[in-house]
């Protein structure tokens, strides 16, 4: 799988760096990623610096050994101090981890399905693995989701309005509210920053939990994405009701009480370093309760089921009326 952009694949520190001063295409390369956000894929620099892809490969590589950039498959970033923003400087945290996640999460998305995706160091992860994936209706409020996923496989891709947050590489606010509240699309990617076994899983901005609220309401299914350092791990704000997530996509087994929560709140849980590669480390829906109809998580169905769509619908109209 192609490695997001913003991945850390070299230590910029650990280079040695170049006395030689920066040619024009380097500085103007630098400045693009600059306005991008802090990273990008070749291609896209390439159509917008208006040369060939081989001249960009042949900029980066020059920059990369004076380490002002690093490379990722497919793309690159800039280098720390060169003001890689804040949300490309925390998809180097547990990137390893988070790859292995998406690479999971793409088996439950089929061809063809609309999305919500939010502003999560994560979810950029998710967007790459999703480049597998054609005729997608992504809508969303991340910069970067935008970017991997736009002019690829026939995807449409909706940009939410909005005023642009910087730290959280995303357009947030009363507008973009408002345009999410526009679509009901099949599945929500979300991300949290703290999962929580009384309260669920946090956020630490008020925005960004709002947004999700927003996401999880207009959602058939909701797909939660956090690794195993955020189990236990606090924050101010709840993402949404944990009664709203149907699949909770992490890295490794959670420990009984965690286990316990998730089994209460209904919620099936996927294990991406699962070395069995399949669901027996997972909490289901409970035998009886308010989420017992619900159906399986996308793509880990045990076969067809023509009641899913009415399910889904009844579904639906319950949680438009919570």
């Amino acid at each position: 799988m192609a490695m997001p952009m913003g991945l850390n694949v070299q230590n910029p520190q650990n280079q040695k760096k170049s006395g030689n001063p920066k040619t024009h295409r380097a500085l103007e390369l630098l400045e693009t990623l600059r306005r991008l956000g802090g990273s990008a894929r070749t291609s896209h620099l390439a159509d917008i610096m208006n040369v060939s892809e081989e001249t960009v490969r042949r900029t980066v590589k020059k920059l990369s050994k004076e380490g002002s950039v690093s490379r990722a498959h497919g793309g690159v970033y800039l280098a720390l101090e060169q003001g890689a923003s804040p949300i490309h400087m925390r998809m180097r945290e547990q990137a390893d981890q988070k790859l292995k996640m998406a690479a999971r999460l793409v088996q439950m998305i089929e061809d063809g399905s609309s999305l919500f995706m939010d502003v999560g160091s994560t979810t950029i992860f998710a967007a790459e693995a999703l480049r597998a994936r054609k005729d997608l209706t992504i809508v969303t409020n991340s910069i970067s989701v935008a970017q991997i996923l736009m002019n690829h496989n026939q995807n449409r891709v909706f940009l939410a309005g909005g005023e642009l947050e910087d730290e959280l590489g995303g357009t947030f606010g009363a507008a973009t509210q408002k345009f999410i509240e526009k679509f009901t699309l099949d599945i929500a990617i979300l991300s949290s920053a703290g999962v929580d076994e009384k309260r669920g899983f946090l956020l630490t901005n008020r925005l960004e939990a709002e947004l999700a609220h927003t996401y999880a309401l207009q959602a058939h299914r909701c797909i939660m994405l956090a690794d195993s350092t955020k189990m236990g791990q606090r924050a101010p704000m709840i993402a949404c009701a944990p009664s709203d997530i149907d699949c909770f996509v992490t890295d490794r087994p959670l420990e009984e009480r965690f286990s316990r929560a998730m089994e209460q709140w209904g919620i099936e849980v996927i294990v991406s370093d699962n070395d069995e590669g399949d669901m027996k480390n997972r909490a289901g829906p409970k035998e009886s309760g308010k989420r017992a109809k619900r159906t399986p998580c996308p793509g880990n169905e045990d076969g067809g089921d023509e009641n899913d769509r009415s399910r889904d619908s009844a579904l639906r109209k319950k949680k438009k009326h919570k």
